[in-house]
């Protein structure tokens, strides 16, 4: 039997890169929502104090 010599071909598909841009915004994003889950997305460090006015409602009893 006769082996046939076979020539190699080598393919160059040329990306333009757009999946490496895709998986950097898939990155930043799981990293956003990891942030915003672990961390609740608030600041830390600080101390909120709001003063709210105390507020009287009259009641007038109705008779039953």
């Amino acid at each position: 039997m006769h082996e046939s010599d076979r020539e190699t071909v080598i393919l160059d598909r040329g990306g333009s890169g757009a999946g490496i841009v895709v998986g950097i915004i898939v990155a930043v994003a799981i990293l956003a929502i990891g942030y915003l889950v672990f961390f609740n997305g608030a600041p830390t460090g600080g101390t909120v104090d709001v003063d709210v006015p105390a507020v009287s409602v009259d009641v007038v009893p109705d008779g039953q």
